[in-house]
């Protein structure tokens, strides 16, 4: 049986939830596992559903004790000042003699439902349409066909199934509490149908004290646990205070009107890599086994975008999404913020799909005091520090003598450039001015108040690369590490540039602008970018990690990419990283491929930018199209955001005011078509066409734009007028040429050179012919 195009099928059932296909509105959603034998499970969660461990503790007091820190840590005795921190949490508050862990995101039920019909099941197969969101598993049996179909409806808020099969159906239907112990008691009821958890020792304020589940019947008799008949089932999970409708149980209407919703959004782009049609329908099992091929990618990045638009609702995805079957995830499965959840979003701006940013951005404003709070606290200083793990709350509380995440400072910058690119993305001024001028303004602040200047230099002390440790050390805790210095440097740059945009005179602009002059250059050791910039610390290459090449990821930093030696060293630390991923003891912390990927794609290292798009889809996706968080283990949605991040990096990069066609093209998509990617400048490419010799492009701003179009590697402009109706179907060139006003020579290229000054008129589209030189 071959599967849907926009999707997948599989021949493989699900025995747990981990390998359950999902389906999500962004505020709810279902695992859809089980066999029919044994009970076709979907088990339901809410994105609001972390459960309540433990007030909200304060910050660790080490603003007290912040010069001992420091001269534990300039004297070389890092470990020492990471068990001092933990020392002074402990004297205040007991609860830190242990690790502190967020409030970890819940399961609320599982429905169960078990056919009673005729003879041995055959012929499963279960599918995913991700243009629609419907989860489908069907089998034939002696009696017919069954078929149970599942979604979650954006428009309805709930989660919709239905149950159909040739001769009808019975069955008994069931509904319980996710399986295992919860970690604090909970109180569950279970009254026909509906559900009802109370969390009774959550007496703390803002505590969640409970939430219940109903699942509603409708078009059939309903006799005690026996369903009979075709039915259409609507369940939805309600946390206090949501309100409750009665949908239309008209399943093909309320399909229908999600569909339109959800399809819109994954409509926004479309990736097509010349993939074999055949393989396009194959099982999602037969094309993992087999070398990864166009196919494979066309249906990763699809899937990707599939999970993370429907894990995106009031809340951004945690690390498992909207998605939980267990009282106990891993890490919580909260937001961790040193790259898991930038990784998850990555892809969300290029793709299209900026309204989809705003939860994160509301996230934050809903902590802001919480950031305030761990400034103060941790370092006595004013505007915003983001801990690494959060989810209830924004409070910097888990951290330990390991994993010293109290030293981890670059958070608030590392999102405030998520709110720059929002702005860059969409050219929407008033997010500028009204959500991302306040944040960018706090964070800088907080810049100023921690970062001490002696001799000139600025200095990070103390100072954390994510869970990597110098070899020299042994210890996670270190002064200036590069991801500091680069994340700050984007910092006080943007804030420059946003406070001129928006014509603020602010009375700190001239310490920004000193301190920006302050930052330590890059250093590079042994011929690679180093993960810290001080001498004393030497790198540690096997590690899941790239955090300094964080100045890669987003606008490539011009302070690397302009200089040869630093671009050299770069790529070196790329090629390094790379080198023990291909180790057969690497596998793990999928996501530090996409971050590879995406500094590889910057620097135009197309051969190294593929290799970790293939090792993405080789080893850490199921076939149940969800990514793991290593080999075959830990499911999670990292790399559903960072694969297809990596991929449009790979096909269309713009920073500074320039947009390149192809920068990282792999020989293995020697041919293919891509609509609907989105650049910084606001500007649209509404189709990129690629083959042997020719590149042909249309690029659309709704305001108008003005930027330079680099042309493909090995190719220069073609200047001949576009053919009769446009480039591909688009549409003509406006009158008086669109290359900056000015008609291209008869037939030429412009100069020969390999980039064009380009002007959009607004609303135009504009296209653009690439040939080899």
């Amino acid at each position: 049986m071959r599967g849907p195009v926009n999707g997948s099928t599989s021949r493989l059932p699900a025995d747990t939830w981990e390998h359950a296909l999902v389906t999500g509105n962004g505020r709810q959603g279902a695992l859809c596992w089980g066999r029919p034998a044994d009970g076709l499970r979907l088990t339901v969660s809410h994105e609001r559903l972390f459960l309540p461990l433990h007030p909200p503790l304060e910050p660790p007091d080490t603003a007290r004790i912040l010069p001992r820190l420091r001269g534990l840590l300039d004297s070389g005795r890092y470990a020492q000042a990471a068990a001092e921190v933990c020392r002074v949490a402990a004297d205040d508050e007991p609860a830190y003699a242990g690790t502190v862990w967020i409030d970890p995101l819940v399961g609320a039920a599982t429905l169960t439902v078990t056919p009673r019909r005729p003879g041995p099941v055959r012929d499963y197969r279960r599918s995913v349409d991700t243009a629609t969101g419907l989860v489908t598993q069907r089998w034939r049996d002696a009696a017919g066909e069954v078929r149970v179909e599942v979604f979650a409806s954006r428009p309805a808020d709930a989660i919709v199934a239905r149950v159909s099969a040739t001769g009808g159906f019975t069955g008994t239907v069931e509904l319980g509490p996710v399986e295992g112990e919860p970690p604090r008691p909970v109180e569950t009821a279970v009254d026909g149908l509906t559900l009802t958890a109370r969390f009774p020792y959550a007496t703390w304020s803002g505590a969640l004290t409970g939430y219940r589940v109903r699942c509603r019947v409708s078009g059939v008799d309903v006799d005690g646990p026996v369903l009979r008949s075709d039915a259409v089932l609507v369940v939805r999970t309600l946390l206090p205070g949501d309100p409750d409708p009665d949908p239309d149980p008209d399943f093909d209407a309320l399909l229908a009107a999600h569909a339109a919703v959800h399809g819109e959004l994954m409509g926004r782009v479309h990736l097509d890599l010349a993939a074999d049609p055949a393989d396009r329908t194959a099982p999602t099992e037969d094309l993992l086994a087999a070398p990864v091929g166009p196919a494979l990618v066309e249906r990763l990045f699809d899937a990707g975008r599939h999970l993370i638009v429907s894990s995106s609702g009031d809340l951004p995805p945690t690390l498992q999404g909207v998605w939980s079957g267990t009282w106990t995830p891993p890490w919580s499965s909260g937001y961790t913020l040193d790259g898991n959840l930038p990784a998850a979003v990555a892809a969300l701006l290029p793709t299209g799909t900026p309204e989809l940013m705003l939860p994160l951005f509301d996230l934050l404003d809903a902590v802001r005091d919480d950031l305030r709070r761990n400034a103060r606290r941790l370092y006595g200083a004013a505007g915003l520090l983001a801990p690494v793990h959060m989810s209830s709350h924004g409070r910097q509380n888990h951290f330990g003598p390991v994993w010293c995440q109290t030293f981890w400072t670059a958070g608030a910058a590392w999102l405030a450039r998520l709110y720059v690119d929002h702005w860059r993305y969409t050219g929407d001024r008033d997010f500028l001015a009204r959500r991302a001028w306040p944040f960018l303004r706090e964070t800088a602040t907080f810049c100023l108040d921690f970062v001490r200047v002696h001799d000139g230099t600025a200095r990070f002390v103390p100072s954390y690369s994510p869970e990597n440790a110098p070899a020299s050390t042994g210890s996670q805790a270190c002064v200036d590490a590069t991801m500091d210095v680069a994340v700050t440097r984007d910092l006080l740059t943007n804030v420059i540039a946003v406070a001129a945009e928006l014509g603020v005179d602010d009375p700190d602009a001239p310490r920004w602008r000193d301190l920006l002059a302050a930052l330590p250059p890059y250093r590079v050791a042994g011929g690679v970018l180093a993960e810290w910039c001080h001498p004393d610390l030497t790198d540690q290459p096997a590690h899941r990690h790239a955090s300094h090449l964080w100045p890669l990821w987003y606008e490539p930093d011009p302070a690397i990419t302009g200089e040869p030696v630093l671009r050299t060293a770069a790529a070196a630390a790329v090629r390094r990283r790379l080198d023990w991923w291909a180790g057969a003891d690497s596998d793990e912390m999928a996501y530090g491929l996409a971050q590879l990927g995406l500094a590889a794609a910057a620097l135009g290292m197309a051969d190294e930018a593929y290799a970790c798009v293939e090792r993405m889809a080789r080893v850490y996706w199921r076939p149940s199209l969800v990514p793991t968080h290593n080999r075959d283990a830990v499911f999670n949605v990292d790399i559903a955001g960072g694969l297809p991040a990596v991929v449009a990096a790979m096909l269309v990069r713009g920073a500074h005011g320039r947009l390149d066609l192809l920068p990282a093209l792999p020989a293995a998509w020697p041919r293919g078509r891509v609509t609907g990617l989105v650049v910084r400048g606001a500007v649209t490419v509404r189709e990129l066409r690629w083959a042997p010799g020719a590149v042909e492009a249309v690029l659309w701003s709704a305001a108008g734009a003005r930027l330079v179009v680099g042309a493909p590697p090995g190719m220069a402009f073609d200047g001949a007028a576009a053919p009769p109706g446009g480039v591909f179907g688009g549409a003509p060139a406006p009158p008086g040429g669109v290359f900056g006003g000015a008609p291209a020579p008869p037939g030429g290229v412009f100069g020969g050179a390999p980039a064009l000054p380009v002007t959009l008129p607004a609303g135009v589209s504009v296209p653009l012919r690439a040939v080899d030189t």
